[in-house]
């Protein structure tokens, strides 16, 4: 444990940790705000690190408000090699999320360009047209994104019906899972910034849940499941 960060693994080259919600990733130019970054920063000074020496780098982030696992390399050169190739690096990437309203059991993809908007910073979504190519957007600040979901159980609580979805990415656009779940009409309960309505659990109901990549050095394939918050477990 590091100061509220779960650490799920550690060698010479990464450490990947549990961050919960409400905490940054890495602070947005607030250096007194505690963050998973300067947690960790402290936590390798205390493992003999030279303060004021950089001793920790992100090499992927999480939203403020969605808790899970997240990855840390300890040098520069591993944080490189792995963000150069995140996306031939990473096997898997799974979310679990509460949604609002009834999402009958099913499975399939969710395909569109994505946009986020300079000045509100939120994603906007626009469908695919027959004969697009994922590679070339209709506009150049537009971006291709594939999600794939899979409904697990329905609930409700206070007349209100959920559904839990698992969710695994193709891509990995910024809020992604919870742009494509506004698009199709069931916004990540407590998530305000795409319309959600409802709050059950007192946070944003989204776990990234399952990590899975190519160790940049030792060639192993390296898969994480981390346990669902215990308020997910309430509805």
């Amino acid at each position: 444990m590091a100061k509220g960060l779960k650490i799920v693994f550690e060698d010479d080259w990464l450490i990947v940790v549990e961050k919960p919600s409400g905490m940054l990733s890495m602070s947005a130019g607030h250096p007194e705000t505690e963050t998973a970054y300067s947690i960790l920063y402290d936590y390798t000074l205390g493992k003999g690190g030279r303060k004021g020496e950089k001793s920790i780098y992100i090499v992927h982030r999480l939203d403020r408000d969605t808790s899970g696992l997240l990855v840390f390399a300890k040098d520069e050169e591993t944080k490189t090699a792995l963000q150069e190739n995140w996306d031939g690096a990473v096997q898997e990437r799974g979310y679990f999320a509460v949604l609002e309203g009834h999402i009958e059991d099913q499975e399939g993809w969710i395909e569109t360009w994505m946009y986020e908007h300079p000045k509100s910073l939120k994603v906007h979504c626009y469908p695919l047209r027959e004969g697009d190519d994922r590679n070339r957007p209709p506009r150049k600040d537009w971006k291709f994104a594939a999600s794939h979901c899979r409904t697990v159980r329905h609930s409700e609580k206070d007349g209100q019906k959920y559904t839990c979805v698992e969710f695994s990415l193709e891509t990995g656009r910024k809020n992604q899972i919870r742009a494509h779940s506004q698009w199709i009409g069931h916004p990540i309960a407590g998530d305000r910034k795409y319309d959600a309505r409802t709050n059950p659990i007192g946070r944003l109901a989204l776990h990234a849940q399952v990590l899975s990549f190519i160790h940049p050095w030792t060639g192993r394939t390296m898969r994480f499941t981390s346990s669902l918050p215990k308020e997910f477990k309430l509805l």
